[in-house]
């Protein structure tokens, strides 16, 4: 029986010691940033936070140079609502029952269910009526931005190749072209034209196609719009991992992939998870942004900013209580870092003779 004795009582069970939780790093959202930063992490420590800034501007100097950019944009099948091609609304029955009689409509099996499936004629004559309506394309102006944006901002051609992913069975890549910003404004971005719209939302063959189409470029940005989960994760961490440690070893140049999400089904989990992702190297090789909470454009380069660029002569960090946390006597650097203290919910920058109020609160 052990050393356990029976006349003894029993001993309640000691209650167990609690691991102290380890808080993982954070970035503030973009709403709560103020404009003149381009991103803020957050690193929690014991008994000192990390808060690691960079400020919201275009790349300048050496960075600005060699850029060769794209712009994916995500055609899976729930992305039709986005790009104006989904018909929302109610044909009354006689309505329907007469469009039968002509003709225009046709009965189908869809999962065992038996659907009407209306013919040209038929839809376009209730869209006429107003029956029936198409969805709002908000995929087309949002992608003329970004499009426009980089090949007049960034591209060292002037122009941003264009292309649909997850078409077809989900993991197919059609090819637009490049375009200009003046270019884009009349192109009509409807999605994929000579493939389906796809079955699954695969990733890792739209960031196959610029890394591999673009190998030689000095430095390479890309930009992949969606509007939901992406179905092959881990196969992009793997790929980024890679391609990560490519980078560091000198093997291929500079790339840096922007994940966009637009509309309410975002996974914002996966967001994060590519944003915040440990390549096991130096270099940080994917950002992540929700649409509706860009403050601007210029976001999209919050994290190719050169550390090493002076943007002011001298400035100053205090705390929320006034205290001077760090002084930049020789110039202020487009990234910094500083340490505060757990209670400290935000800082002030001091520059040319103002000073910039951030809340960090998480």
């Amino acid at each position: 029986m052990g050393w356990f004795k029976r006349s003894q009582k029993p001993v309640a069970n000691p209650a167990p010691i609690q691991e102290p939780q380890q808080i993982e790093m954070y970035t503030l959202p973009s709403q709560q940033t103020v404009k003149v930063f381009g991103k803020i992490n957050i690193y929690p420590g014991d008994g000192v936070n990390t808060v690691e800034v960079t400020m919201a501007m275009e790349p300048q100097g050496r960075m600005a140079e060699g850029w060769q950019t794209g712009v994916a944009l995500d055609a899976s099948a729930s992305m039709k609502d986005w790009f104006g091609r989904m018909l929302i609304g109610t044909v009354p029955p006689k309505i329907a029952e007469s469009y039968k009689k002509k003709g225009w409509v046709t009965e189908q099996k869809e999962d065992g269910r038996e659907v009407l499936s209306f013919m040209k004629e038929a839809y376009e004559d209730a869209i006429h009526c107003g029956y029936l309506r198409l969805t709002d394309n908000i995929v087309q102006p949002l992608a003329r931005q970004f499009i426009g944006y980089l090949a007049d901002s960034l591209d060292a051609d002037g122009g941003t190749t264009v292309i649909y992913w997850a078409c077809g069975q989900g993991d197919s890549v059609e090819e637009v072209g490049d375009f200009t910003a003046a270019e884009i404004q009349t192109m009509d971005i409807i999605g994929p034209t000579k493939t389906s719209f796809g079955q699954k939302t695969v990733l890792t063959p739209a960031v196959d196609y610029f890394v591999t189409r673009f190998q030689d470029a000095k430095r390479g940005m890309f930009v992949f719009i969606t509007d939901g989960k992406i179905d092959d994760l881990e196969e992009v961490i793997r790929y980024t991992k890679r391609l990560a440690q490519q980078i560091e070893a000198g093997q291929r140049n500079f790339v840096k992939l922007v994940l966009i999400g637009v509309g309410d089904r975002i996974d914002k989990d996966q967001f994060l998870a590519l944003d915040n992702l440990d390549t096991g190297t130096s270099v940080d090789v994917w950002d992540s942004k929700i649409a509706d909470e860009m403050r601007s454009l210029i976001e999209i380069f919050a994290e190719v900013v050169d550390a090493n660029l002076i943007v002011a002569p001298v400035a100053s960090i205090y705390d929320e209580q006034g205290s001077l946390i760090k002084r930049y006597s020789d110039g202020l650097p487009a990234k910094i870092s500083f340490e505060l203290e757990p209670s400290i919910h935000a800082f002030e920058l001091e520059v040319a003779g103002r000073r910039i109020r951030q809340d960090i609160t998480h």
